[in-house]
Protein backbone atom coordinates (compact mmCIF):
# COMPACT_ATOMS: atom_id res chain seq x y z
CA UNK A 1 0.00 0.00 0.00
CA UNK A 2 1.70 3.18 -1.45
CA UNK A 3 1.06 5.84 1.02
CA UNK A 4 -0.68 9.41 0.07
CA UNK A 5 0.81 12.91 0.55
CA UNK A 6 -1.34 13.45 3.32
CA UNK A 7 0.85 11.12 5.14
CA UNK A 8 3.96 11.97 3.78
CA UNK A 9 6.23 14.97 4.96
CA UNK A 10 6.87 17.84 3.21
CA UNK A 11 10.29 16.94 1.90
CA UNK A 12 10.07 13.08 2.22
CA UNK A 13 9.27 10.10 -0.66
CA UNK A 14 7.85 6.87 -0.55
CA UNK A 15 11.43 5.78 -1.32
CA UNK A 16 12.63 7.26 2.00
CA UNK A 17 10.19 5.26 4.17
CA UNK A 18 12.16 2.21 2.61
CA UNK A 19 15.42 3.15 3.15
CA UNK A 20 16.34 1.54 6.64
CA UNK A 21 17.98 3.60 9.02
CA UNK A 22 21.40 4.04 9.66
CA UNK A 23 23.03 1.96 11.99
CA UNK A 24 25.11 3.28 14.78
CA UNK A 25 29.23 3.38 14.58
CA UNK A 26 30.61 0.28 15.67
CA UNK A 27 32.25 2.03 18.73
CA UNK A 28 28.90 3.18 19.77
CA UNK A 29 27.73 -0.60 19.44
CA UNK A 30 30.03 -2.12 20.98
CA UNK A 31 29.95 0.59 24.62
CA UNK A 32 26.12 -0.15 24.16
CA UNK A 33 26.81 -3.72 24.20
CA UNK A 34 29.18 -3.57 27.08
CA UNK A 35 26.78 -1.20 29.05
CA UNK A 36 24.45 -4.36 28.21
CA UNK A 37 26.87 -7.20 29.46
CA UNK A 38 28.75 -5.28 32.00
CA UNK A 39 25.42 -5.48 34.53
CA UNK A 40 24.21 -8.77 33.75
CA UNK A 41 27.72 -10.55 34.72
CA UNK A 42 28.31 -8.46 37.75
CA UNK A 43 24.58 -9.76 38.94
CA UNK A 44 24.74 -13.09 37.49
CA UNK A 45 28.19 -13.29 39.47
CA UNK A 46 26.82 -12.84 42.71
CA UNK A 47 23.59 -14.64 42.41
CA UNK A 48 25.30 -17.84 41.48
CA UNK A 49 27.98 -17.24 43.85
CA UNK A 50 25.61 -17.67 46.37
CA UNK A 51 23.06 -19.90 45.08
CA UNK A 52 26.58 -22.56 44.02
CA UNK A 53 29.18 -22.21 46.00
CA UNK A 54 30.85 -25.73 45.86
CA UNK A 55 30.25 -25.60 42.17
CA UNK A 56 33.32 -25.06 40.13
CA UNK A 57 34.20 -21.57 38.29
CA UNK A 58 34.14 -23.11 34.85
CA UNK A 59 30.65 -24.58 35.30
CA UNK A 60 29.03 -21.05 36.72
CA UNK A 61 30.89 -19.71 33.75
CA UNK A 62 28.70 -21.72 32.04
CA UNK A 63 25.80 -21.42 33.59
CA UNK A 64 26.38 -17.94 33.81
CA UNK A 65 27.02 -17.30 29.68
CA UNK A 66 23.91 -19.72 28.84
CA UNK A 67 21.66 -17.05 30.92
CA UNK A 68 23.38 -13.39 29.91
CA UNK A 69 24.14 -14.13 26.15
CA UNK A 70 20.79 -14.95 25.21
CA UNK A 71 19.01 -12.15 27.16
CA UNK A 72 22.11 -9.91 26.01
CA UNK A 73 21.33 -10.37 22.48
CA UNK A 74 17.85 -10.90 22.00
CA UNK A 75 16.42 -8.43 24.39
CA UNK A 76 19.12 -6.16 26.35
CA UNK A 77 21.01 -4.83 23.37
CA UNK A 78 18.24 -4.43 20.76
CA UNK A 79 16.25 -2.15 23.51
CA UNK A 80 19.39 -0.18 23.93
CA UNK A 81 20.02 0.42 20.53
CA UNK A 82 16.72 1.02 19.56
CA UNK A 83 16.49 4.27 22.75
CA UNK A 84 19.79 5.53 20.94
CA UNK A 85 18.27 5.69 17.92
CA UNK A 86 15.15 7.38 19.25
CA UNK A 87 17.18 9.84 21.89
CA UNK A 88 19.62 10.53 18.41
CA UNK A 89 16.69 11.23 16.23
CA UNK A 90 14.77 13.36 18.99
CA UNK A 91 17.80 15.28 19.40
CA UNK A 92 19.22 16.29 16.18
CA UNK A 93 16.42 16.24 13.75
CA UNK A 94 13.39 18.68 13.77
CA UNK A 95 9.75 17.49 13.52
CA UNK A 96 8.88 17.58 9.62
CA UNK A 97 5.67 19.29 8.90
CA UNK A 98 2.93 17.08 7.64
CA UNK A 99 1.42 17.79 3.99
CA UNK A 100 -2.11 18.02 5.20
CA UNK A 101 -3.62 18.70 1.66
CA UNK A 102 -3.44 16.60 -1.26
CA UNK A 103 -0.75 18.25 -3.53
CA UNK A 104 -2.24 19.76 -6.79
CA UNK A 105 1.05 18.37 -8.79
CA UNK A 106 0.34 14.84 -8.00
CA UNK A 107 -0.83 12.70 -10.71
CA UNK A 108 -4.54 11.47 -10.16
CA UNK A 109 -5.29 7.88 -10.58
CA UNK A 110 -7.33 9.18 -13.87
CA UNK A 111 -4.28 10.65 -15.73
Amino acid sequence: MTPTSNELATDETYADLLTPPKLPSVHTRAALTWLAIFPMVSAGMLVLAWLAPPWHPVLRSLVLTLIVVPLTVYITVPALLKAHHKTVNRTWRKPRPVITEVDSALPTEGA
